[in-house]
């Protein structure tokens, strides 16, 4: 009879040497879904120290991720990296958050809307409603064609 003695093996994901982008972008709650996080990467709006990366690309602490969503440009440093989601509290563990203030300013940017209501009813602009209209719109854009 042989006696074979079992060693309880656990792995700890807190204390990995890498982990994939795209796992680590959405574990430190960058991206909403992996897919999300793949197809950023995939579009070359994700770069690792300056590289592009795909989303196989490993990542390990002391790497430093630059993302562009819309026109922001968002930068974090790897502290530890991961492959599970976190809750928001615990992602500053994981993650440093370099973003400049400029570019944070970019989010609360106000929005310009212009909106002319016509009632309900009455038809197409005449042609001097439409001149009116016109020359509105234009004392609020800038036109960039003529200098």
């Amino acid at each position: 009879m042989v006696s074979i003695a079992t060693a309880d093996i656990t792995i700890n994901h807190d204390t990995m040497d890498s982990t994939r982008i795209d796992k680590y972008l959405w574990a430190i709650r960058v991206f909403k879904t992996r897919a999300d996080a793949t197809d950023a990467c995939r579009g070359g709006k994700v770069t690792v120290n300056g590289n592009e990366a795909k989303p196989s690309k490993e990542v390990k602490a002391g790497d430093t991720i630059s993302i562009r969503k819309g026109s922001v440009h968002y930068t974090y440093k790897v502290l530890s990296p991961l492959e599970k989601r976190q809750g928001a509290k615990e992602v500053e563990k994981y993650a440093e958050n370099l973003t400049p203030q400029s570019e944070l300013d970019k989010l609360k940017a106000p929005t310009e809307t212009f909106f002319i209501k016509r009632d309900r009813g009455t038809g197409r602009p005449t042609k001097k409603e439409r001149r009116q209209m016109d020359e509105l719109y234009s004392s609020f854009f800038v036109d960039d064609d003529n200098g």
